[in-house]
């Protein structure tokens, strides 16, 4: 189990690159008096030390006593941050956006309302490009109030356009808002149970579906966000459902949106990757090997690679959700060997992740390595991480721990433990029903 740490300024500067900490030390000594870089003494502690102890870090601290110690972290942490600022603005439209925002509102307090405005225009046109609704909103609410203070006689009828675009945009996003709660929900309720295990939670997850979709259907969409939550919630739907045609239905559409608007991909990488991950998984639900070779090939294409290179959540995003696909690609095609190559590189990754990859993704790679183990034959090894699983004491994927549960007893029969079979028969068997994941294949077993 990784020893994950829960100082936060910690974990950001160990998340820092070369570039970004050689940045954040310039930063500092342009914005800090000389006779006070504290946080720079800090920030050179922080980033010499293998794992975070408070102890350690005291002693190796030499002009920082324990009681300044909090504001100095404080202020470590919003200085890391305001470093970081300067130099991502041009790669995200958040930020992006979020600093013109700021012009347009110094414009207006300095009486350049015109100038306000225009700026408000070039705002809402980027906003309005790359769907980013909440910025459509602050921008128009900064012109209704502009226009209903000042005349600025900017254009006829002013009033009646501010109108209908405030309506169409409240709509838009009360769409957006309904349906990506829907989405978050089901995918909440997934991490927690895994798939519906019988009749009464189909019954009781439809109908909780149908009642928070409310009548919308994908006609009534316009916004890429309001289409992309739409089809997600679709596939969390059928995927939980175990209705894998389904589930490959929305997640190709989902796919496919990115494709219909390309220029959606670097705005909203981690739901692209999130996107082709959904499709790939269907495809190895459904038996497609040659569609999985493909995506993984795609994946791994120089092109990709760019796109993702941008910042450390997307390369993250991108190892998991490769690497998964390769696995089950071993799966599919029984080449357990091959497959069994991946292990070192994928443990290795996970262990440089370990502060940022939730237990949810390594939980699923624990499981996946003992299938592989278990296909070669191996059946030692497969217990090994089938109990990092079952020692895992999380209130996660109950399924997915029926299922270690299920594979271990498997794993000692193969290796005649038979001393050991009666009483993990009778456990297995209590957890399972306590869990209600007892279908006629599992009692059969």
């Amino acid at each position: 189990m990784p020893n994950r740490t829960t100082d936060s300024l910690y974990t950001l500067v160990k998340s820092l690159t070369k570039a970004e900490k050689r940045n954040f030390k310039l930063f500092a000594q342009r914005n800090t008096a000389k006779e006070d870089l504290k946080t720079v003494e800090l920030f050179d502690a922080l980033d010499r030390m293998d794992s975070y102890d408070e102890d350690v870090l005291e002693e190796k601290l030499k002009t920082i006593v324990r009681k300044q110690l909090p504001n100095i972290k404080s202020q470590l942490y919003t200085q890391v941050l305001s470093s970081l600022r300067l130099i991502r603005n041009e790669e995200n439209v958040d930020i992006l956006l979020h600093e013109q925002m700021d012009y347009a509102r110094i414009l207006y307090n300095k009486g350049l309302y015109h100038q306000s405005l225009k700026m408000l225009e070039k705002i809402k046109e980027t906003a309005k490009q790359t769907g980013q609704i909440s910025y459509q909103i602050q921008g128009l609410f900064l012109e209704k109030k502009i226009e209903s203070v000042y005349i600025t006689r900017s254009m006829r009828n002013k009033a009646a356009v501010m109108a209908s675009e405030s309506n169409e945009l409240s709509e838009a996003f009360y769409r957006i808002n309904l349906l990506s709660n829907l989405s978050l929900n089901l995918y909440s309720w997934y991490i927690e149970h895994g798939h519906a295990r019988n009749e009464e939670e189909e019954i009781e997850l439809t109908r909780y579906f149908h009642e928070e979709k409310k009548d919308i259907e994908a006609d009534d969409l316009n916004n890429f966000y309001e289409k992309q939550y739409f089809f997600q919630s679709y596939c969390w739907y059928h995927f939980i459902m175990q209705d894998f045609s389904q589930y490959y239905r929305y997640s190709h559409k989902w796919a496919e949106l990115f494709e219909q608007q390309p220029e959606m991909k670097p705005v909203e990488t981690a739901y692209y990757i999130k996107a082709l991950h959904n499709l790939m998984s269907s495809y190895f639900d459904l038996g497609k090997t040659k569609e999985l070779k493909y995506n993984i090939e795609r994946l791994e294409s120089d092109e990709f690679i760019q796109l993702v290179s941008v910042n450390q959540n997307e390369k993250i995003l991108h190892f998991i959700y490769l690497y998964v696909a390769k696995i089950n690609l071993a799966l599919m095609t029984g080449d357990f060997k091959n497959g069994i190559k991946l292990v070192p590189f994928i443990l290795e990754k996970l262990d440089e992740y370990s502060l940022y990859i939730d237990t949810h993704r390594i939980l699923i790679f624990y499981y996946k390595i003992a299938c592989l183990y278990f296909g070669d034959g191996d059946y030692s090894n497969a217990i090994n991480y089938l109990m990092k699983i079952i020692n895992w004491k999380m209130d996660l994927r109950s399924d997915l721990q029926c299922y270690a549960r299920l594979l271990l007893v498997i794993c000692h029969y193969e290796l005649k433990n038979y001393d050991l079979l009666e009483y993990l028969v009778k456990s297995v068997y209590r957890f399972m029903s306590k869990m209600e994941n007892l279908g006629m294949v599992e009692n059969e077993i």
